[in-house]
């Protein structure tokens, strides 16, 4: 079985990917899509041909491509299920799918690039009012993923009890957005507890923006 993974250096979604291959110890090809040289590289026809949707990541195996995060995450859960992503029980398969989510769907989304270029190009914004648009829905989603977290009992060393979960995945991404774009993590202390304690693992640590072959040379900028 061949793994290879579409994916940007910086973008959150592929970064919730890697962190997951690498949990499960699994090898994989990275193929790099720069997601703004030439007006954006996943808007071409070869990688168009792959990905109709021009997002970041797509995973192929053998002859079976998966697109979204998420469902990569599941697939990989499904058939290398060892170490879990998910927990055992339903209960707590569902909380964790619920943190991930809150994450990769209400929170990530609206700061994605191809939407502050929208907000940019077609609704003319200026910059500061886009950097206001990101700022104030990081805020908002993080401040309900921080009260999760901080008041529900499942929570633990990580999001869900005290392994890493697909809650994590999420997670860990998200905060170096959030500081990217101008909202101190820190100041949400147990995502930032959380955050710390899986990016102390190796396999995190494999998964980093900083660690990937197209990272740029210079620093990539706060954590």
């Amino acid at each position: 079985m061949t793994l290879r993974l579409y994916s940007y250096w910086r973008s959150s979604a592929s970064w919730r990917v890697r962190i997951a291959l690498e949990l499960k110890g699994l090898p994989y090809e990275y193929v790099p899509v720069h997601l703004i040289r030439n007006g954006g590289e996943q808007h071409g026809s070869a990688y168009k041909a792959i990905n109709p949707q021009s997002r970041v990541p797509t995973l192929e195996v053998d002859d079976l491509r998966i697109t979204q995060s998420l469902a990569m995450i599941e697939w990989l859960e499904d058939t290398h299920p060892e170490p879990a992503l998910l927990p055992a029980d339903p209960a707590g398969r569902a909380r964790a799918r619920s943190l991930a989510q809150l994450v990769a769907c209400d929170i990530q989304p609206l700061q994605n690039l191809s939407t502050s270029q929208y907000l940019a190009d077609a609704m003319q914004l200026p910059d500061d009012k886009v950097n206001q648009w990101l700022v104030d829905w990081i805020r908002r989603g993080m401040t309900a993923l921080e009260a999760r977290l901080a008041l529900e009992p499942g929570t633990g060393r990580f999001s869900h009890r005290d392994e890493p979960t697909i809650a994590d995945a999420c997670l860990v991404p998200q905060c170096y957005a959030a500081a990217r774009f101008g909202v101190d993590p820190g100041t949400f202390p147990t995502i930032a507890r959380i955050d710390a304690a899986c990016s102390a693992l190796p396999a995190f640590q494999r998964a980093e923006p900083a660690a990937q072959p197209d990272a740029p040379g210079e620093s990539p900028g706060p954590r």
